[in-house]
């Protein structure tokens, strides 16, 4: 829904009506629909920790679709592709469609070169039309020692919102995809007290960040820093206990390794108990190294 919601908007602005009356043509066809569902269901069951894409290869002249003959990049995948590398090339024809374009968006870490990585496992999606170039896209899983990627920081300085206020607003940015969101007290002028909000996001999150920080702050303007970051590997074990399903996030990288048990299934079997959190960590501990 994520994705087409992305088309669905930028069919909305090239023919300048709202979304609710937007009719999808070729995107709404049966083989668009099995297009976008099954990458989101393999997208799913792969999960990858980061997702980087290549400047992306439109094509070039003209294309004939239901609303005439466009130029190449037709009207929907431009604006879909905005803030994204492309390059337009010597190949007469189009070579990245609004549900092409909508995929790469939304599911995109980032754009830019392949990183250094042990290669798992090669996909090739092969186009019917025949060019100068082979018509294909590639897929590559593969797995890096250490990760970095860039990120944004969105900041901004308000010294007339409550507590509560405040609050609020790092609870809309946290669920609405936000990597991290603090603050910090900050002296602003007129001698008044204030408060610091930075928000850390992806690319691909920067617009929503920026409406929502506009919606629950009194902010008037946002500052933003283009900045790497570096992370550890993560993944989530569900481990199977005597005491339920616990999950366990593990983290590696960078010459070092950790694991730390969810704090709500801590949380809900120490209460179950009446425990500590320190004793239901000591307890899982020495059942799983009994196992």
């Amino acid at each position: 829904m994520a994705v087409y919601r992305l088309i669905a908007e930028a069919e909305s602005h090239a023919h300048g009506v709202p979304v609710t009356e937007i009719h999808f043509h070729e995107v709404g066809t049966m083989d668009a629909v099995t297009d976008i569902a099954m990458v989101c269901m393999l997208m799913n069951r792969i999960a990858p920790d980061e997702v980087v894409v290549s400047p992306v290869h439109v094509g070039s002249g003209q294309v004939r679709c239901a609303h005439g003959i466009l130029p190449v990049p037709a009207p929907a995948t431009a604006f879909i592709l905005k803030d994204v590398p492309v390059y337009g090339g010597n190949v007469r024809g189009e070579l990245c469609t609004p549900t092409g374009a909508a995929l790469l968006k939304y599911f995109a870490t980032r754009f830019g070169s392949m990183p250094v990585m042990k290669m798992g496992a090669i996909g090739y999606g092969m186009g019917k039309k025949d060019f100068e170039a082979a018509n294909c896209v590639r897929a590559i899983l593969g797995e890096t020692e250490d990760r970095t990627e860039q990120v944004l920081e969105l900041s901004c300085n308000v010294d007339d919102m409550t507590a509560e206020q405040t609050g609020f607003a790092m609870e809309c940015l946290f669920e609405s995809g936000a990597l991290d969101v603090y603050t910090v007290p900050v002296g602003m002028k007129k001698n008044r007290p204030g408060t610091l909000i930075r928000v850390v996001c992806r690319e691909s999150d920067k617009e929503a960040m920026l409406a929502l920080i506009f919606r629950h702050t009194t902010t008037l303007g946002v500052r933003e820093a283009r900045m790497q970051r570096y992370v550890l590997n993560r993944k989530v074990e569900e481990l199977q206990t005597p005491y339920g399903i616990v999950h366990r996030k593990d983290s590696s990288g960078y010459g070092v390794k950790r694991s730390k048990y969810e704090y709500d299934d801590l949380a809900a079997i120490a209460k179950e108990k009446d425990m500590s959190l320190d004793g239901v960590r000591d307890m899982l501990d020495k059942h799983l190294r009994h196992e």
